[in-house]
């Protein structure tokens, strides 16, 4: 649905205005969930809190998703973090920070976490324990509401904006070829109050994680299959991908198929370039408004050596002052 010139008829924009105006007049309604990239292995912390600081390095990433190719205004999700590993005595701890901005019509959410995760030595691998403290921000465009009936009281004619305080936690353990990732957002369920008679309610949601390097007789490739589930206890979606990754020296180039049963196929492939981690996916919808309509997925990563741990590591001398 376009916010200024819709292709719906005017009519029926109306009559689907008017159900969604119910929604949120009538009954609590269901705010946008964290949105599901289907790269969710390269983007851990989006998902998961104990992910952060899992490598010595300052790890920054990225990924944008759009929604509905082919339709106009079908919204996309935009997602930052960092990430960075530090040391205090002989205990190693994590802390991140990441946006994320989703969009869908006329609907917005933007959230601001901050992230922490300790890291302790567990049978030859790592157990983290993370935690995030999230602030959540929904917006709804009334203004921009292409209606039939301008006057229409059942729905909002002016833009609405709420915000609230939110937590989520997680585990993640890492040993040799072997990752498992399990997690809980929007612990405190939270309401989000959009104006006197608006509200959001926003569900719990878990994840599970899982992935296995399987290292082949050359040494230069390696077959990852992975596994994520995802649920808020009323639906569920779960992904099945294998990569083949080859990788020589510091070159790495990657590929594979993605597959969410009663969903979605995906294909996506990537590489690592002068240190720069670049991937693009394209996810076909299996049911639904069909495979034409699918998300453009891209995702960008990059890390930065550090060592908090050591003096004059990351000493650097200015060229201005000498």
């Amino acid at each position: 649905m376009s916010r200024k010139h819709s292709h719906l008829r005017p009519s029926l924009l109306a009559h689907l205005a008017a159900a969604a105006a119910l929604l949120l007049t009538a009954m609590p309604a269901h705010g946008q969930q964290d949105a599901a990239f289907q790269q969710y292995w390269k983007i851990e912390p989006q998902w998961c809190p104990a992910a952060v600081g899992r490598t010595p390095e300052l790890a920054i990433n990225a990924a944008f998703q759009s929604h509905a190719a082919g339709f106009e205004d079908a919204g996309s999700t935009l997602y930052a973090g960092v990430d960075m590993a530090f040391k205090i005595g002989k205990t190693r701890h994590g802390v991140g920070a990441a946006f994320v901005n989703d969009v869908f019509g006329l609907f917005s959410q933007k959230l601001f976490c901050v992230q922490y995760a300790y890291h302790l030595k567990l049978w030859s691998g790592t157990l983290s324990f993370g935690l995030a403290a999230d602030l959540l921000s929904e917006e709804l465009s009334g203004s921009d509401a292409d209606l039939a009936d301008g006057s229409d009281p059942a729905f909002p004619t002016t833009d609405l904006t709420g915000n609230t305080f939110d937590l989520g936690a997680g585990l993640y353990y890492a040993r040799r070829n072997l990752l498992i990732g399990l997690s809980a957002q929007h612990l405190m369920a939270p309401v989000v109050s959009m104006g006197e008679t608006n509200e959001f309610s926003i569900k719990r949601q878990l994840n599970f994680s899982s992935s296995y390097n399987i290292r082949l007789k050359s040494p230069l490739y390696t077959i990852t299959p992975s596994v994520m589930f995802r649920t808020d206890f009323a639906d569920y979606r779960t992904d099945i991908t294998c990569r083949l990754q080859y990788e020589y020296e510091k070159r790495r180039m990657y590929g594979g198929l993605n597959y969410a049963p009663q969903r979605s196929v995906g294909i996506f492939v990537g590489g690592t370039f002068h240190g720069i981690d670049l991937c693009y996916s394209y996810e076909a919808n299996t049911a639904g408004i069909g495979m034409q309509f699918g998300q453009h997925e891209v995702t960008l990563g990059y890390r930065m050596p550090i060592d908090l741990g050591k003096k004059g590591r990351n000493v650097h001398k200015s060229v201005r002052w000498l």
